[in-house]
């Protein structure tokens, strides 16, 4: 194995130095953030660290499988840690509930693959050329030469598989099949990752994707998909916010789609946008960026206020300008 970065031997000789360590995760977390979470977790308690995990929302139900002991939990004040670990979290407002809940702390490292991560920590290793953040606690726990039990390995397999759209997005690289490959050898669970993260949705989600299918639209030339999620679509359906993971690459693989974009009702004159782009001249990081979100040149959100209508026509005028660029 190659010599250490200087930044790995950075966190590796704070995560010694400390006996109390919180891992942490954005809101709405996705497979991406509870596999790097929980994988992380659990190396450090293997390594004799007290061990605490927070996310402000649920674990969603495809992914509960990873966290049978139900690790981790809701953020409360008034705790100290030596050390906080944030992962696939691209800035600090993106911990929500968690933020005022790890003031008493001694040192926050930052680990994450988003280009658009604002840097919030003490130490922020940030590489956006990797395409999850579970390959980075990957790379992680080898250079520390920690066991990656079989435990630890479904937990990072599930991450990487998660953000590399099951290896199908061009952000894939051979490094990562070559990580992927490992965790297998390790014990990574193939077939049960498969089956409760691609194979095992709720009725409820699939309720959700037939209003996707009734009520999608398409717009400048059908280059561009659309649809709206109001909290009416969920108590009518059933589902819960987690259910729309993934629905928007229903929209964006249509042929002639370039971006996919999903409004979603986060209260009174807040919208959520997220945005797919599978055309590598078009950025919809950059897009995301003008609405003061970010994320990935494929993948990429931000939280809007003002009228929906209102938000629509922005966003949507923001698109078309991107695509128009690159006529």
């Amino acid at each position: 194995m190659k010599p250490r970065p200087q930044i790995i031997e950075r966190i590796l000789e704070h995560i010694a130095a400390s006996r109390t360590i919180c891992v942490v995760g954005h809101v709405r977390p996705d497979g991406d953030c509870v596999g790097s979470q929980l994988g992380l977790a659990l190396a450090l308690r293997a390594e004799g660290k007290r061990v605490t995990v927070w996310n402000q929302d649920s674990v969603p139900a495809k992914l509960r499988f990873l966290d049978r002991e139900g690790f981790i939990t809701k953020p409360k004040r008034g705790e100290k840690f030596d050390l906080v670990i944030a992962t696939d979290c691209a800035g600090f407002e993106r911990l929500g509930d968690i933020a005022p809940c790890i003031e008493q702390r001694k040192l926050l490292i930052n680990i994450d693959h988003h280009g658009s991560n604002t840097r919030y920590g003490d130490i922020n290793w940030i590489s956006s050329r990797e395409p999850s953040s579970g390959e980075l606690i990957y790379r992680l726990l080898k250079w520390a030469r920690w066991p990656i039990t079989p435990p630890i390995a479904n937990c990072l397999f599930t991450a990487i598989s998660t953000d590399t759209g099951s290896f199908q997005y061009p952000s894939t690289r051979p490094t990562t099949y070559h990580a992927a490959a490992d965790l297998v050898k390790r014990g990574a669970d193939l077939a049960k990752v498969c089956n409760e993260v691609y194979q095992s949705y709720p009725l409820s989600r699939a309720r959700l994707l037939r209003h996707v299918f009734n009520n999608f639209r398409l717009a400048h030339e059908n280059q561009i998909a659309y649809f709206w999620l109001k909290q009416a679509d969920y108590t009518r359906t059933g589902a819960e916010t987690n259910d729309s993971e993934g629905l928007i690459d229903h929209i964006r693989d249509i042929e002639p789609v370039v971006v996919a974009c999903v409004f979603e009702e986060a209260g009174p004159d807040l919208t959520r946008i997220s945005l797919r782009s599978k055309d590598s001249r078009v950025n919809v990081s950059e897009i995301a960026q003008q609405f003061g979100g970010g994320g990935h040149s494929a993948a990429a959100g931000a939280r809007v206020t003002g009228k929906p209508l209102a938000v629509q026509r922005r966003v949507l005028n923001a698109i078309k300008h991107a695509l128009d660029a690159v006529k």
